[in-house]
């Protein structure tokens, strides 16, 4: 057992959970400025420009999000795997997964890149946005095979434990990205810009140089995993097995981003001050959610591996830490931003004074809530983690179609709420959903899955104790 398992395996929780959890939050930061950065450089265009962007981002996502179910199951196997000492394991699930991440990520891509006008007709897009929207698109849907294999490369790394390797490369490419996007957009000297699509290209270069960089790691074998060609022959037993255990992962990424969808829809039924209000929320949210985000899945690393190790009381324990950090940690930011909610709004809308005000009511309703989203998603990913990934599909079709979106459409369009209907319906599916999902951890049921061979064979000892206790 190397130190670094000994630390998640038996040091104290508090210090394994940072020690995971702070590099992790980096590398989202790090992942958030290549959105950051098209719209800098892309802002600087124009307003049809950046609305071909916007467009396109929950399409490429909604895509994106039925494949992430494969990188789920790697990621929670490769833990377990880990946990149990199982290192050829770790490789042979590592190397399947990135078959089946490539293959499917080709389809995914393809069938993107042929649906991409139909999408944009679905959404109404102007004719003035289409032609870029369609670009935009097209280029980062052929560009979807490297962006499924480096997020499959970082899943199980960090499943592993290792995560500064992800971090190093991260932090490389997007400085890469942010000196490519000028060049793409606007050229320089003989090199022609090519607008909008300047920046999917520029995305497709550095996710491309950070696909083969990871793959490049694995095949040298020197981060904790090691990958040789013959490992790539495909195993159609763990193949159905990874099918069947990431397909409710991917179900729930997708329904979450169709919801973000639909109720985009609804938000721009109530005009220009609503839909600027929400947008600004919707990025500050963006913002509060990498600190949890790199929380949950750090709690996911651990409970992976010490359930791997038949270390059950101990994954429990960690993800109890976990939501008490996410409901405290979002808790005090959500104080924070009650009091600073105007000036935060201001930084997005400077001069725009009635959308200053909304903006600031729709913050100061939610944000005292936020600790709710910790919880839900420390306990989702302890979920995810052991195996039960329809628990965690389930918590997300509750939130986004049985408690949010209904509660929206009903206090928007049928109170005097009107828009701030939308707005209360984030505060109160923060608090059900997050009461929802700790209920639903506590009663215990997702400690008896069992996925990984080791882990199923000691269920089965330990049913046989059992029935031969019984029987004296």
């Amino acid at each position: 057992m190397t130190d670094k398992q000994k630390k998640f395996l038996k040091g104290p929780i508090h210090t394994a959970l940072l020690s995971l959890a702070i590099p992790i939050i980096l590398t989202n930061i790090l992942q958030s400025a290549y959105q950051l950065t098209d719209a800098f450089w892309v802002g600087r265009l124009g307003a049809s420009e950046v609305a071909a962007v916007s467009v396109s981002m929950p399409v490429t996502f909604l895509v994106i999000a039925l494949g992430s179910g494969l990188a789920m199951a790697g990621a929670t196997l490769s833990a377990q795997y880990m946990g149990a000492g199982k290192r050829d394991k770790v490789n042979h699930v590592a190397a399947q997964t990135m078959l089946m991440v490539a293959f499917t990520s080709a389809i995914l891509g393809m069938s993107g890149y042929l649906l991409s006008p139909y999408f944009l007709t679905l959404l109404g897009v102007s004719d003035k946005v289409f032609d870029d929207a369609l670009k935009f698109m097209h280029v980062s849907f052929i560009g979807v095979i490297f962006v499924f294999l480096f997020a499959m490369f970082q899943s199980l790394m960090r499943g592993i434990g290792q995560i500064k390797i992800p971090l190093l490369i991260v932090l490389g490419t997007v400085i890469l990205n942010f000196f490519l996007d000028p060049l793409f957009i606007f050229g320089y000297g003989s090199f022609e810009g090519h607008g909008v699509m300047g920046a999917a290209l520029a995305t497709l270069v550095t996710q491309s140089i950070a696909a083969m960089l990871g793959l490049t790691v694995f095949l040298r074998g020197n981060h904790g995993i090691k990958l040789e060609w013959h490992h790539f022959k495909p195993d159609f037993a763990y193949i159905r097995k990874a099918f069947f255990l990431g397909a409710p992962g991917s179900v729930e990424l997708s329904a979450r981003a169709l919801g973000t969808i639909i109720l985009s829809f609804l938000v721009a039924s109530f005009g220009t001050v609503t839909i600027a209000s929400y947008g600004v929320g919707a990025n500050l949210l963006q913002f509060v959610m990498i600190p949890a985000m790199g929380l949950s899945m750090a709690v996911s690393t651990l409970v992976g591996q010490n359930i791997g190790a038949n270390q059950i009381d101990r994954a429990e324990k960690i993800t109890l830490l976990g939501t008490l950090w996410g409901f405290l940690g979002l808790t005090l930011i959500g104080v924070v931003a009650y009091v600073l909610a105007p000036d935060l709004v201001a930084v997005f809308i400077p001069d725009d004074p009635a959308v200053i005000a909304e903006g600031a009511h729709f913050l100061r309703i939610m944000c005292l809530t936020w600790g709710g989203i910790g919880i839900q998603l420390c306990v989702v990913s302890a979920f995810r983690a052991s195996g039960n990934m329809q628990n965690a599909m389930m918590v997300a079709l509750v939130s986004q179609w049985m408690v949010q979106f209904p509660l929206a459409y009903v206090l928007s369009k049928h109170t005097t709420l009107a828009d701030r209907g939308i707005w209360w319906s984030f505060a109160v599916t923060n608090v059900v959903v997050a009461i929802f999902a700790f209920i639903w951890f506590q009663r215990g049921t997702w400690k008896k899955t069992r996925i990984t061979e080791e882990e199923q064979q000691i269920a089965h000892i330990c049913d046989e104790a059992m029935i031969e206790k019984g029987s004296q």
